[in-house]
């Protein structure tokens, strides 16, 4: 086994040390050579075959971690994810080739729930218009919606899912929460009420999204699912892209079914700029910026320079997904 001075290192996760200097300085005194990602976005696999031949260690982003990107890797001991998802990378590629998938669960909770609280209220409250026509000169008389004795469905009652819920008690409104694995002692301790997904979508004036991006749930919000929502009611969107069928979201918008909605993710990123989306003036869009805060950042960054670390020393990673 290599002694870490001699390992290098690939960082691709763009806001890697972005907050914490000592994330870049630490990692840079414990391997021999590390090289960063300076193009501002998460590389393709083209771009990875590139760098990854003589690495043998990578932080990584939402970068396109593919079969024939870790085939260039030989020397490449494991794939340390920046984040909780690793839907980018092909896990049966990393089992052939005996590389290690970690990830960091619970780093980013607080900041991604924390962000769906204010995409919510912006929405319902119409603020981002009423910024705007302020600005413009105008004095507008926008009738918004209140979160008190509205309904919220929880899609998905996770560590994110449930962080969000302990953060709406405090707006009087009831909580309703779908989950395949039904957490009654929280649902007791919060008054959240768990429900089947067929009587969340009727009741619920908001509808937010809170459950991983795997096979079996991309396209879970097609046009069966938006029928079943309430008529005028809101969807929310801070956990997957590939969860919506982005062409149904707009037809259900563009028909009123739909009053609002807001996304920080979506099924390509960056969207392309004629995607319908972007251009409705009752859809509030974010780039995928859940997890970027301070404290997010910074426990993403320690968690998986720690794996990272571990399994070039040849120790047990904590987080372990392959």
């Amino acid at each position: 086994m290599k002694r870490l001075v001699d390992c290098k290192v690939l960082v691709t996760a763009t806001s890697y040390a972005s907050q914490d200097e000592r994330l870049r300085t630490t990692l840079e005194e414990k391997v021999g050579e590390v090289v960063y990602n300076t193009t501002g976005k998460p590389l393709s696999s083209p771009q990875l075959q590139e760098l990854l031949p003589a690495v043998d260690g990578m932080i990584a982003g939402l970068d396109e971690i593919d079969s024939t990107a870790l085939a260039s890797a030989p020397e490449l001991k494991i794939v340390a994810r920046y984040g909780v998802g690793y839907n980018n990378v092909d896990l049966e590629a990393a089992r052939l080739h005996k590389i290690i998938v970690t990830n960091t669960p619970g780093a980013n909770t607080k900041s991604v729930a924390e962000l769906t609280i204010a995409l919510i209220l912006n929405l319902l409250r119409l603020v981002i218009p009423a910024v705007q026509m302020t600005k413009e000169g105008g004095w507008p008389r926008f009738k918004g919606i209140s979160l008190q004795g509205k309904t919220v469905g929880l899609v998905g009652c996770g560590s994110i899912g449930k962080e969000t819920a302990r953060k709406l008690v405090g707006f009087d409104c009831e909580i309703l929460a779908y989950d395949i694995f039904e957490d009654k002692i929280f649902a007791s301790e919060q008054g959240i009420h768990y429900v089947p997904l067929e009587e969340l979508l009727p009741k619920s004036d908001l509808v937010s999204l809170h459950i991983p991006g795997v096979p079996e749930t991309e396209g879970l919000v097609n046009k069966d699912f938006l029928s079943k929502m309430k008529p005028g009611s809101y969807l929310v969107n801070t956990a997957r892209g590939e969860l919506i069928d982005e062409s149904a979201l707009v037809s259900a918008l563009q028909s009123r079914h739909l009053r609002g909605a807001a996304l920080d993710v979506f099924q390509q990123e960056p969207p392309e700029v004629d995607n319908p989306l972007l251009k409705m003036d009752q859809v509030i869009v974010t780039p995928h910026m859940g997890a970027h805060s301070d404290s997010a950042t910074n426990a993403m960054g320690w968690m998986a320079l720690g794996e990272c670390l571990a399994v070039l020393q040849g120790q047990k990673p904590k987080y372990r997904v392959v």
